[in-house]
């Protein structure tokens, strides 16, 4: 019997059913009209990333010609890649990311834009190690930006197990080639370990409800390996409140939970006040920094770091209020709603 071709699983456009089938959102240069319409629509395109605040940014940091700067968290490189047009040729940018998958298809994507490694270096380095790239490069930075939030191809990639809302293995880990899985640390988080970080981590209203839960299906040989399966126990966790209240009281604590535990396994405060200690030092007399984050706890810890070290006068000038992303910004793209940008200048 002949072996019948496969052929590729094709959508017209404009129902796709998994990641795997939006073949056009994964080529952007080929399909630049699905892309504009999936954007226009609000949408993030599969293995694409929105940047956030581009403009608000590029107004506050003024890059020159001429300029080193860092950008502490590369992601899909979108901020990188304006940043780099400001420097005219002239200068470089150094950009970090702990994520080796993501890092690499950044690199190359920049690479055949015109951007190679005379003028960007890509390091597989998390931002907490400011301190030793400066010391590598032998200079300090003129202009930084952090951008603290998750990359969409992250959250969007089944396999990497960061959405409550697609199928797959409950990873979290920002560099899946390091560390222990979400799924891992459920297996042996103790309660007050599990409600403590629901409350610090993500402010979650049902933490002892969803702890209990949890420990419930571990201690009857139901672990929790997959996304859906955290899902399902939260469901379950919150059957008692009102129907009508239930779906969006679900969707909020899964929201948290996850986040909760991805700040965890990934130790994401324990590295931002790292990187916020360091920051100072790495900054060049005058450096402008630019930090983009996406939730109160981190927030707050940004907000304390700037307002210390102004008193201490390492920084000349700290952004007084938070700076929003437009209205229309935040319609053409949901997953700016929630960020805040903060900004100091280096005495």
């Amino acid at each position: 019997m002949e072996n019948q071709h496969k052929r590729r699983v094709r959508y017209s456009g404009t129902h796709p059913k998994n990641y795997k089938e939006k073949y056009k959102e994964h080529n952007p240069e080929k399909y630049a009209d699905t892309i504009e319409k999936v954007i226009r629509k609000g949408s993030t395109p599969a293995g694409m990333h929105i940047s956030i605040m581009v403009q608000e940014i590029l107004d506050f940091l003024q890059i020159q010609p001429g300029q080193t700067g860092l950008d502490a968290t590369l992601g899909y490189g979108g901020h990188t890649k304006e940043m780099l047009k400001c420097l005219q040729g002239q200068g470089h940018i150094y950009g970090l990311d702990v994520d080796p998958i993501e890092s690499a298809k950044t690199k190359e994507r920049l690479a055949k834009q015109g951007f190679g490694e005379e003028i960007l270096t890509v390091r597989l380095q998390n931002f907490a190690d400011i301190d030793q790239v400066s010391r590598d490069v032998g200079k300090k930075f003129d202009f930084i930006l952090a951008d603290l939030g998750v990359s969409s191809m992250q959250i969007d990639n089944p396999d990497r197990g960061f959405s409550y809302k697609i199928e797959g293995p409950l990873d979290l880990r920002m560099n899946p080639e390091k560390g222990i899985s979400a799924a891992e640390r459920l297996k042996m988080v103790s309660r007050e370990e599990l409600q403590g970080m629901l409350v610090e981590n993500a402010d979650e209203p049902y933490a002892e409800e969803i702890t209990n839960t949890i420990l419930k299906w571990r201690k009857r040989g139901k672990p929790i390996t997959t996304t859906t399966q955290l899902k399902e126990a939260i469901e379950e966790t919150l059957h008692f409140l009102p129907e009508k209240e239930r779906k969006e009281a679900v969707k909020k604590s899964c929201q948290r939970t996850f986040q909760a535990l991805r700040i965890d396994i990934n130790s994401e405060f324990e590295v931002l006040y790292t990187f916020l200690e360091k920051l100072p030092e790495v900054l060049a007399p005058n450096g402008r920094v630019a930090i983009l984050t996406f939730h109160s706890g981190e927030d707050r810890l940004v907000k304390k770091s700037l307002k210390e070290y102004q008193r201490e006068g390492l920084y000349r000038e700290i952004s007084r209020d938070v700076i929003r992303p437009s209205a229309e910004e935040c319609a053409r793209n949901g997953r700016a709603k929630s960020t805040k940008m903060r900004w100091a200048i280096r005495a």
